[in-house]
């Protein structure tokens, strides 16, 4: 194969579970927990009337501190019969149909699941079985900052002439990590995307990334067993009570300097760029990320109302909607933005090409079963 430049996304799709949850539900099945939260609110607010906020990121979350489901309107979990898989091969399967591709144009998938039905092997070989592919199949993993590591990844081996379409698949399926008590589930949802990446028109796709480590996040979320109300073990996803701290004391430094190197990288300024796509793990994100870099909150978006944090496919759930609202053009200069603990943060930019979206997932989202769901869980 040739050489080409000129790489980056040529469709996008993206596939969310049956189950929606929204602030109603939990009020009404958890009534004592969500009274209990919004007095735990109260206290706190109440304690911190007279306190400044410290930076970017408290003065913009400080709105929505009295909530206690933290903006969160909307969310999607796994149904019976839905895992990571099948989010995964419905994206998976309407990204190749929208780039107008057969299976056996694929040259090389890359998968992105946070976590893989499958632990220590990853989803990749399980999903290439399902779509009945016969390139290689390669798990990539991370954490919340897959997206931007994966389409780097894919952009560099397409650009170096090694292969020529690149199937990008990524998910997020937080709800088996959670039990439905637990108020940190309140802000977790499931969902997967899909791009597929291909030679563009000369001049189009990816013209810079950087990415740093977030090794200041090691230890502010982790996994442990704890078993069920039948003695079976289950995985559990914690979070460290000062994590928000080292956050909030983080965040605006990781994104300046990868925005900042990307766009100097890139040859432009950001007055240059279009349109910027942050992930949104919280309500006040986008709002944060404007403030830090100084740009007009109209050339952002901010799905979190209909998603919540939906980890790694944030990034995609966001690029799709700027896409098929119109805000994202051919030809428009795009920032993209993400990170993860523990693994990366990164920024780059590009110039969006001819890029074909699968299906409104709103339209056609699968039918939930039964109205209370099990909820699917790994166990050991």
């Amino acid at each position: 194969m040739i050489a080409c430049q000129s790489v980056g996304i040529s469709s996008l799709a993206l596939s969310f579970p049956s189950i929606k949850r929204t602030k109603e539900y939990y009020r009404k099945n958890y009534p004592d927990l969500v009274a209990d939260a919004e007095q735990k609110n109260l206290a706190k607010l109440m304690s911190q009337d007279n306190l400044p906020a410290c930076n970017e990121f408290d003065s913009q979350m400080l709105p929505y501190l009295s909530d206690p489901f933290r903006g969160t309107v909307e969310k999607r979990i796994l149904g019976p019969g839905e895992s990571s898989l099948t989010l995964e091969y419905r994206a998976a399967k309407d990204a190749l149909e929208a780039a107008k591709l057969s299976l056996e144009d694929v040259d090389l998938l890359i998968v992105g699941s946070f976590l893989p039905e499958h632990i220590g092997f990853g989803n990749a070989a399980f999903l290439a079985r399902e779509l009945r592919l016969n390139c290689g199949a390669w798990n990539l993993d991370a954490s919340c900052g897959s997206t931007p590591v994966a389409l780097q990844t894919a952009c560099a081996l397409v650009q170096s002439g090694g292969h020529r379409n690149v199937l990008v698949v990524i998910s997020c399926t937080y709800s088996r990590f959670f039990n439905e008590d637990d108020t940190l589930s309140w802000f977790f949802s499931d969902g997967a995307g899909a791009i597929v990446v291909s030679p563009l028109k000369a001049n189009q796709g990816i013209l810079s990334t950087k990415s740093i480590n977030t090794s200041m996040l090691c230890d502010q979320f982790f996994f442990q067993l704890t078993p069920d109300e039948q003695g079976k073990a289950q995985l559990r996803m914690q979070v460290d009570k000062g994590t928000n701290k080292v956050i909030s004391r983080i965040s605006a430094g990781l994104l300046r300097q990868c925005c900042e190197e990307a766009v100097a990288a890139a040859g432009v300024s950001f007055d240059q760029i279009d349109f910027f796509i942050f992930n949104t793990p919280t309500a006040w994100f986008a709002d944060f990320c404007t403030q830090v870099l100084g740009i007009d909150s109209e050339r952002t978006i901010n799905t979190y109302p209909l998603y919540a944090n939906i980890g790694p496919t944030l990034t995609l759930a966001n690029l799709y909607h700027a896409a098929q609202l119109g805000k994202i053009r051919e030809n428009d200069l795009v920032l993209i933005y993400g990170f993860g603990a523990a693994s990366s943060a990164t920024a780059s930019v590009m110039r969006w090409g001819k890029v074909a979206l699968g299906s409104d997932p709103h339209l056609n989202a699968p039918e939930p079963t039964v109205k209370t769901p099990t909820m699917s869980l790994a166990s050991c």
